[in-house]
């Protein structure tokens, strides 16, 4: 995994204030050969999507200035609906 620490314990720690729940991390920050890349985290959870978007938004601006300007893409599963994104989180990813 190719996050420090440090990173991991504010990305886990934002989760859990914002959505009372751990994350997961996947794409290429997971792949200790790769190079770059944004930051993936899924995150499922039983809320309605307009509270689930404004959880979203609290957690990235609080990961902003905890991590600096870093790409972070937060896709936030509801149960709603079944996207191959959500498959592809559960199976690669790994927990923060």
């Amino acid at each position: 995994m190719r996050l420090t620490p440090v990173e991991q314990k504010s990305l886990h720690d934002a989760s859990v204030r914002w959505f009372g729940v751990p994350l997961r991390l996947f794409g290429s920050r997971v792949d200790d050969a790769a190079r770059g890349g944004d930051i993936d985290l899924y995150i499922e959870v039983d809320l309605p999507a307009q509270y689930a978007f404004e959880r979203e938004a609290h957690m990235a601006a609080e990961l902003y200035r905890a991590l600096g300007d870093r790409k972070i893409d937060i896709v936030v599963n509801t149960g709603r609906l079944d996207l191959p994104i959500y498959r592809v989180a559960r199976d690669r990813g790994v927990w923060l």
